[in-house]
């Protein structure tokens, strides 16, 4: 059994029977909802980073995630992700700074023709979750072609995207700053099908101000919010088909910001860059005992 790391402790995994039984219609997992959301109460702090050593992001917590730069990224999204590399990712006054800027870095062994630079940072093999309460506060950039994203992918690289499953906890394209969006993907439902269950919010401020974008992830449903309100809902239909369901086994966590892509359906304005997602805080907690 892997496990996640709290304070040098192990938090197992949860996973549970139901608690009571599922909710079967359609429109209960394809719900835009308005709901309170926060914390269990017997919920312990599991993982989290509060960005207070400057520098390079803590090598125990992140890894740099560069496999695509070569042949490119997913998406026709247009930037390289550098590794280890201050003017894309760094830590200062306590902020995670990620920054995407118009440069060509073609002397890095892994270049791929990019016109951009930018960082995408994960706990892949380092720590991964099934069910919790995930919260991070950040402040977005709002120029034309970024696409900051704060999401969730499954662990089993065996079963491919996206019957692994994809929790998108957080984007926003800058050609439509303040609307945040937070969708699952899975096989049965995703983009490619066009059966990708989502829904979207109002933030006004979300390129101004730090704001708390969460999940709240159980073996019943999954709940998407920002600031303690819930306005999207994915529920477990209780069938056995990982198809509609695959939120049974680890996630890992991914922060990055794109260039291009669905940020760039509306072209890309250099003169937005270079352009900063800032995060304040990363926390997950969960239960210490099976059933979450």
């Amino acid at each position: 059994m892997k496990v996640a790391r709290a304070a040098g402790l192990p938090i197992a995994f949860a996973a549970a029977a139901f608690a009571q039984p599922p909710d079967k219609s359609p429109a209960a997992r394809n719900a835009a909802v308005d709901l309170p959301m926060a914390p269990p109460a017997s919920a312990k702090l599991a993982w989290h980073d509060e960005f207070d050593e400057p520098g390079q992001p803590d090598s125990t917590r992140w890894r740099y995630d560069t496999a695509f730069n070569k042949h490119g990224w997913f998406n026709g999204e247009r930037q390289y992700y550098a590794a280890r590399r201050l003017e894309n990712a760094r830590v200062e006054n306590g902020k995670l700074i990620i920054t995407a800027r118009r440069e060509r870095l073609s002397g890095e062994p892994d270049y791929g023709g990019q016109d951009y630079s930018s960082a995408r940072l994960d706990t892949k093999g380092l720590a991964q979750w099934a069910y919790g309460f995930v919260e991070v506060r950040a402040k977005l950039p709002c120029g034309r072609g970024t696409w900051p994203a704060i999401w969730m992918l499954g662990t089993d690289d065996a079963a491919g995207w996206p019957a692994q499953g994809e929790i998108d906890i957080m984007e926003q394209v800058g050609w439509q700053p303040g609307v945040i969006h937070g969708t699952i993907h899975t096989k049965a439902y995703n983009h490619v099908l066009g059966t990708q269950i989502g829904a979207q919010k109002s933030v006004p401020s979300a390129c101004g101000a730090y704001h708390r974008y969460q999940l709240s992830w159980t073996p019943r449903r999954i709940l998407i919010g920002v600031d303690g309100r819930a306005y999207m809902r994915f529920v477990n239909d209780g069938s056995s088909d990982r198809a509609h369901w695959p939120f049974d086994k680890p996630q890992y966590l991914i922060l990055n910001l794109a260039i291009g892509g669905w940020g760039g359906q509306q072209g890309i304005d250099d003169s937005a860059l270079p352009a900063t997602m800032s995060v304040d805080y990363v926390r997950i907690w969960q239960r210490p005992h099976p059933g979450y």
